[in-house]
């Protein structure tokens, strides 16, 4: 019932061997396309309150890794951890900071099978039922559009292995697209928010939403409809974009002219959670149309993370919110409602104390971060004790563990790309008539305003066939 892999090894490779023996991982994350190393480093989950857990780390049931030494030990010391090991809670979640994990062994389960229901719904009740909806189902997860005021309730359990069904998860997301689509897509999106032009961004989100719900968000079930019924195996990730053919990729592929984006991702405690959803309505209420950049990105997908052994893990369980948008390439160039995406940035890490998903967001998440875990000081001992040179450390890594200043670079432009927080009109983009001012409900929020914004009517686009 254990599955021992090396670090390299992909979610994709390790769902494949553990199925060949009957066996699955009861949570993984949702894109098959990561390393265990790098997904056990940095915390990934998947979504569920039930179980061990909803993070992979905390299916370990041993670890090694490899930590400096002296010239005596060759340099290296190999040390291999297993639970009750006092320093396993530390590797669990390292960033990398204390060796190189290069062996890991999981729990495993029996293969089993699932029930997914999509059900669309409005948001009136979403602050409500975040909060109980994860205990209701085991796999359930929320896809927000904002800007919609709908949201994708999936109902999603497990159901006794002769339930009929062979549903594949095959995300549109993570299925290959010819190059030259996603060249289009881009420049259209790059001319929208160079003119402006907030109603093509609004048409846009409403087409591709409609697009993946018709197709049933890319899963395949034989044309059967809901609930669609599969291994878990064949349910819990998808990436097929990783096998593309020749001018075909994945969407976000930087060798071509593809997507290019931005996710800032974080939780927050269930405890918290109503309270900030609802002040993300207030902000829609003000400027409906302000979120459907989100919209664009399939809306804002929110899991389940259960607490955490780890000690640089979740402590309270917890809503994870991973909120995607467009970025420009150029730094220097703010994005159509800037403000509103800071504000919201800055209302779920300090007004709500969200803790960041480690492997993503922008500087301003990990200001005062490393202080919300109640043990950092026992990480740091480990630290210290595995690696006291700092050859795993960086300035980067030392910044937002809290050993070092400068995580906030304040220059001309910084909060644009969030190294700060503007406290000066020069911080955002004055030349383009974007301002540092109060958050509209969040007054302690300091953002990028663009005044004339507010005035836009959204209009017929010229650009809902492009997206077509």
């Amino acid at each position: 019932m254990m599955i021992t892999v090396e670090s390299g090894v992909t979610l994709r490779q390790l769902i494949s061997e553990a199925g060949k023996a009957g066996l699955v991982l009861p949570y993984t994350p949702y894109w098959w396309g990561l390393t265990i190393g790098g997904l056990i480093g940095t915390g990934a989950h998947g979504s569920s309150l039930w179980g061990l857990g909803s993070s992979v780390h905390d299916y370990i049931v041993q670890l090694r890794i490899v930590t400096p030494a002296d010239a005596a030990n060759n340099y290296a010391k190999v040390r291999i951890l297993e639970n009750g090991s006092p320093d396993l809670n530390a590797v669990r979640v390292s960033l990398g900071v204390l060796g190189v994990v290069s062996q890991v062994t999981l729990k495993l389960e029996r293969v089993f099978k699932r029930s997914i229901t999509f059900s669309e719904r409005d948001d009136s009740n979403l602050g409500k039922d975040a909060v109980t909806f994860g205990r209701q189902h085991e796999f359930a997860d929320f896809t927000w559009y904002p800007s919609q005021r709908k949201v994708i309730y999936r109902i999603d359990d497990r159901v006794p292995n002769g339930t009929p069904g062979n549903a594949l998860n095959d995300f549109l997301g993570f299925r290959s697209t010819p190059s030259f689509v996603l060249a289009i897509f881009r420049t259209q999106e790059e001319i929208q928010e160079s003119t402006n032009d907030t109603g093509g961004k609004c048409a846009s989100a409403i087409i591709n939403t409609s697009i993946l719900k018709f197709l049933s968000y890319g899963w395949r079930n034989n044309g059967i409809g809901y609930p669609m019924v599969g291994f878990q195996n064949q349910v819990q990730a998808s990436g097929t974009c990783l096998d593309s053919l020749e001018g075909e990729t994945c969407p976000w592929d930087h060798r071509v002219k593809g997507l290019f984006f931005h996710q800032t991702t974080f939780t927050i405690s269930l405890s918290k959670v109503k309270g900030f959803i609802e002040d993300v309505q207030r902000l829609v209420a003000l400027e409906p149309k302000a979120l459907c950049v989100l919209d664009l990105y399939n809306g804002i997908l929110m899991r389940y993370v259960t607490t955490s052994n780890a000690y640089l893990g979740k402590e309270e369980d917890s809503l994870d919110f991973d909120i995607t948008y467009y970025r420009s390439k150029d730094p220097m160039s703010p994005r159509l409602f800037e403000d509103f995406l800071e504000e919201i940035e800055q209302l779920a890490f300090f007004k709500y104390g969200a803790l960041p998903h480690w492997g993503k967001n922008r500087n301003v998440a990990f200001i005062g971060a490393i202080n919300k875990y109640k043990n950092v000081d026992k990480f740091l001992q480990v630290k210290q004790s595995y690696d006291h040179l700092g050859l795993f450390s960086s300035e980067w890594t030392d910044q937002v563990l809290g050993l070092k200043d400068g995580l906030s670079i304040v220059k001309e432009g910084c909060a644009l790309e969030g190294l700060c927080i503007c406290s000066k009109d020069i911080h955002c983009a004055p030349n383009k008539g974007y301002f540092c001012r109060p958050g509209r409900i969040y007054k302690d929020a300091r953002v990028c305003t663009n005044p004339s914004l507010s005035t836009i009517d959204i209009q017929t686009s010229k650009t809902i066939s492009t997206s077509v």
